[in-house]
């Protein structure tokens, strides 16, 4: 058996679903994503935790295969982060360009958010979308 993931449901509930029914629909939204944000195969394969490059490369074909919840969770915060920058930047050319502009900001250090996203830590995907999030208000 599967361990269950929280979810935020259209309600903003939590409810907990196996990450199995999770996967396919968070590998498609993660390779649109990423066509949207022009983003390499290198950086891709980053944002995903690093996962070996056959399962990549399945997980890209196919767009369907059982996730970690390592993986879950760091879809789940590129979600977040592309929501709150389509709600900062109405304008989607400005919202995707953003990412790889530097930014002078503290938690970025002159680098841009991809730069920060990039450094393979999942808590660098978390402080990206807090600071996205704190930006909103």
């Amino acid at each position: 058996m599967t361990n269950p993931a929280r979810v935020e449901d259209s309600r903003g509930s939590y409810a907990a679903q196996p990450e199995s029914t999770l996967s396919a629909p968070a590998l498609r939204t993660f390779f649109n994503l990423a066509e949207r944000w022009k983003l390499r195969v290198a950086e891709q394969r980053k944002l995903l935790g690093d996962p070996p490059e056959s399962t990549f490369y399945k997980w890209k074909r196919e767009r369907e295969g059982t996730l970690s919840r390592d993986t879950l969770e760091r879809i789940s915060y590129l979600l977040g982060i592309f929501k709150a920058l389509a709600i900062l930047f109405p304008q989607a050319e400005r919202a995707d360009a953003w990412l790889r502009k530097p930014n002078s900001a503290p938690t970025f250090g002159g680098k841009s958010a991809l730069e920060r996203m990039l450094s393979g830590n999942v808590a660098d995907l978390f402080v990206v979308r807090q600071y996205l999030d704190a930006q909103r208000g």
